[in-house]
């Protein structure tokens, strides 16, 4: 995906910033985006709401877009995978996310806490994050949830990753629609233990932006994924925030 090769200069600068604008308006068009009811966000920046679309109740099995080699799904990919949740669970969970959008906010700042409390930490679901970014600024956040806050040259662990990601979700409106993108994010990357050096190593190392970028493409191409989140459950695609009752109903049916 050709747009999706950024450069270290479009990550740090802010010209880079700015020309996520349009991207991250898409994604943020408003100051209550972030706490939309069901709903998931396009490649194209595009927000769509399920819970009209599909004229669904949030207690009502969701309905999957389509099937999934799992066995596929399972196999590494460019970067280790973060993932909560004994590998022998019963039921596999992969999210394809993109930290500006705010319907991917909504679902781990309302549904995520409490599937891990009732099915992960159970050992019933095994819960497994990949990056989808949209936009650089997207990107740049990942990079920094990968990186080891002391040490950007390594990448981070489970345990720091996934408190990471979710610090940036609650203050994704904080950082997300910033006009001085670099500066917001820079603040909230103090937050997890970061120097000023350890944010621009961690921004400015190639390889991982590679595969951050080769983490979408596979996604994209392999499993059709086109919208965060995307959820790979047990061989089914889909798409859209979902609510606690939702998700629930939909392990239940798989145990």
């Amino acid at each position: 995906m050709s747009e999706m090769q950024l450069t270290k200069r479009r990550l740090l600068g802010g010209i880079a910033i700015a020309a996520a604008a349009a991207a991250l308006a898409a994604c943020n068009d408003s100051k209550d985006a972030a706490d939309a009811s069901s709903g998931k966000t396009m490649a194209d920046g595009t927000n769509v709401d399920t819970m009209q679309t599909a004229a669904t109740s949030a207690t009502e099995m969701p309905q999957s877009d389509g099937d999934v080699d799992m066995a596929e799904v399972l196999k590494p990919g460019a970067l280790p995978e973060m993932a909560l949740g004994k590998a022998d669970a019963p039921v596999k969970i992969v999210e394809y996310m993109s930290m500006t959008c705010p319907h991917c906010a909504h679902f781990h700042n309302t549904t995520f806490d409490a599937i891990k409390q009732k099915y992960v930490d159970a050992g019933k679901v095994q819960f497994i994050i990949r990056e989808f970014p949209f936009d650089p600024r997207a990107a740049a956040a990942f990079m920094l949830a990968r990186c080891s806050a002391s040490n950007p040259e390594q990448l981070s662990t489970p345990e720091q990753y996934f408190p990471m990601v979710s610090m940036l979700f609650k203050q994704q409106q904080v950082w997300a629609a910033a006009d001085d993108g670099r500066a917001a994010l820079l603040q909230m990357s103090k937050l997890a233990g970061f120097t000023e050096d350890s944010f621009t190593k961690c921004l400015t190392n190639q390889k991982l932006l590679d595969e951050v970028n080769a983490t979408r493409e596979r996604g994209s191409k392999d499993f059709g994924v086109n919208a965060t989140p995307t959820f790979l459950i047990n061989g089914k695609r889909y798409s859209g925030d979902m609510p606690v009752e939702t998700l629930s109903k939909l392990i239940d049916s798989l145990i």
